[in-house]
């Protein structure tokens, strides 16, 4: 065992990965204490600080020569930077969504949020097809919050109503899991 309680890998001789409740114990941990905890184990011997030099020197050239390059999350986030105003609802939206411990609360502020944006100006803007298909369901889930304002009376608005209602717990688990 190590000195924190940990198992130690025989063949290595350092800490092993920390568990989930380690982790979870330290989420929302000041960044500052956590890393000066940290900094202390970051030992290297004299052999393999070579490497690492070499291979951090690696990923910052390659980081350096890709920037350009946006895929995935990266592109994501290039569409939607805070300098638009669909970028700031999202951030806004992922913010408060961490506080929020009801599914009602949570529901009323994607609804109002999610409603706010133009999010068709963004279709096709981006080379990336996850960017694409996030637009897409953004712009879906903006009409879908949208039907549940239609006070229309019958069975017209009692449908779209109902269309709405029954799609709130998919959207909310879905931007749920994008801001993870």
């Amino acid at each position: 065992m190590s000195g924190q309680g940990r198992p130690v890998d025989a063949a290595s001789e350092s800490p092993a990965l920390p568990s989930r409740d380690e982790i979870a114990g330290s989420f929302l941990a000041d960044e500052g204490e956590v890393v000066s905890g940290l900094a202390g184990h970051a030992t290297a011997t004299d052999e393999e600080r070579p490497r690492i030099a070499d291979l951090a020197a690696g990923l910052v050239r390659a980081a350096r020569a890709n920037r350009h390059q946006h895929g995935g999350v990266d592109a994501f986030m290039h569409e939607y930077g805070l300098t638009s105003e669909e970028g700031v609802i999202l951030m806004c939206l992922a913010e408060a969504l961490l506080r929020i411990p009801d599914k009602d609360t949570a529901d009323a502020l994607i609804a109002e949020k999610i409603g706010e944006g133009r999010w068709e100006k963004h279709l096709g803007a981006s080379d990336s097809l996850f960017v694409n298909a996030s637009t897409f369901g953004l712009m879906l889930t903006g009409r879908i919050v949208r039907l549940a304002e239609d006070k229309g009376a019958g069975p017209a608005g009692m449908l779209k109503r109902l269309v709405a209602r029954s799609g709130e717990p998919f959207i909310r688990q879905a931007v749920r899991q994008a801001m993870k």
